[in-house]
């Protein structure tokens, strides 16, 4: 694996690969790596891909910047697992190598309605910081193939939009599925910071998760809905949301609609730990 801290290296390097036909998968990520950023890793090998994964904690998505403080860093652990996975080359830029200009200076993009409902409602500028980071490093890399985890559903629906913004018509987008612990947690940097009492309860996301999906014909989503937040409440969460919509583009909806694929998603806190999942509506998928 070729570590590489400045761009034009980065890029020099690059060229030089896909000048010897090699294609160019892309891995993006904030480091603190766990098993699902390696799957993505994975994908991108079985595809054929020369893999880049790029660790960079991007300053201008985090709007509480007391959680910016707190995000674990893991640089040697990271390498070891990138490593294992067999990805090509790593990017590790710094702050300025990023923003060069600084932060105020970068292009911002208008996601219009994505950046208005769930995450973006509870966490406003989140995803201005996304695209400003991605597309920096869309620019930079100039990837085949990008992979990104369903985890962050939205996030990918806001990078999806960006592609088209920038009119990379080129580029595949490979949103991959959530990878989760035994319980059905969805792997995530933050579950580090899960105490153990809350480790034990974190699961139950998953569980109002299924039950969304298992409940579709009942045709109350409202109901369902009451019934999730009582659970999470139950367990000590605080719920933020929890969402139906169409999977598509992320219109939310009052209630199931068999016609439409759907994706149900649900945002909590338990203690100061924010804990975001989503799964797509199996009945709904072929719609």
């Amino acid at each position: 694996m070729v570590v590489f801290k400045k761009i034009e290296d980065l890029k020099q390097y690059i060229s030089g690969q896909k000048g010897k036909g090699r294609n160019i998968g892309f891995v993006p990520t904030m480091g603190a790596l766990h098993a699902g950023h390696i799957s993505l890793v994975q994908k991108a090998k079985n595809e054929d891909m020369l893999t880049v994964c790029s660790i960079f904690v991007n300053p201008t998505q985090f709007n509480d910047k007391s959680d910016l403080a707190k995000y674990p860093i893991s640089v040697d652990a990271d390498m070891e697992l990138l490593l294992k996975a067999g990805c090509d080359m790593l990017f590790l830029p710094s702050v300025e190598e990023i923003y060069p200009g600084g932060e105020d200076n970068i292009k911002v993009y208008d996601f219009g309605y994505l950046d208005t409902i769930l995450e973006g409602a509870k966490r406003p500028g989140h995803f201005k910081g996304v695209g400003q980071v991605v597309g920096r490093l869309l620019e930079i890399v100039e990837p085949t193939a990008l992979y990104m985890g369903q985890k962050d559903y939205q996030q990918c629906m806001v990078v999806r939009k960006l592609i088209d913004i920038m009119a990379l018509n080129g580029l595949k987008m490979e949103i991959c599925p959530t990878t989760r612990e035994a319980d059905g947690l969805a792997m995530s940097s933050r579950n580090r910071r899960l105490t153990e009492p809350q480790r034990l309860v974190a699961g139950c996301i998953y569980q109002c998760l299924v039950s969304i999906e298992s409940k579709q014909n009942s045709d109350n989503f409202e109901l369902v809905r009451k019934e999730c937040e009582d659970l999470l409440a139950a367990k000590g969460f605080a719920t933020e949301y929890v969402a139906l919509a169409d999977a598509r583009d992320l219109t939310l909806l009052d209630n199931y609609k068999s016609d439409t694929p759907m994706v149900a998603l649900i945002a909590a806190k338990i203690g100061e730990i924010r804990l975001i999942d989503n799964i797509l509506l199996e009945d709904s998928r072929n719609s």
